[in-house]
């Protein structure tokens, strides 16, 4: 028996509106701000919870660094990989892997440093 459900993976970054916009824009849903511009969650997805936390001071991760870990990374599921590339690129994440033409994924930040992975179907 399980002791307890993933709730939500959050994310720390400087501004949680603007990243969770630009994962609205990415996986879709609504982002929602409080009123102190601290928290911001993505809703209507129709998966697991996305969060947004600020945090002062964000040192972003380092793809790959075994001296600035990413400590994780999300894995998306798309149909067309270099069509999903050019749509996650002009909304300012950044190509970190593309590797050999016969990888079924590619490793991107998102635009402060987070790394994701797009993995095509």
């Amino acid at each position: 028996m399980a002791i307890a459900t993933l709730g939500a993976v959050v994310l720390d970054c400087p501004d949680p509106l603007a990243l969770a916009e630009f994962y609205a824009s990415l996986i879709g849903g609504t982002a929602e701000v409080d009123e102190e511009g601290r928290w911001a969650d993505l809703e209507g997805h129709g998966g697991t919870r996305l969060a947004f936390q600020k945090a002062a001071g964000h040192v972003p991760p380092q793809w790959p660094s075994a001296e600035g870990s990413q400590q994780f990374h999300l894995d998306l599921t798309v149909e067309d990989l270099d069509a999903a590339e050019e749509q996650v690129l002009a909304l300012g994440a950044k190509l970190l892997e593309r590797g050999p033409a016969d990888r079924d994924w590619r490793v991107f930040a998102d635009p402060v440093g987070h790394p994701f992975c797009l993995c095509a179907c």
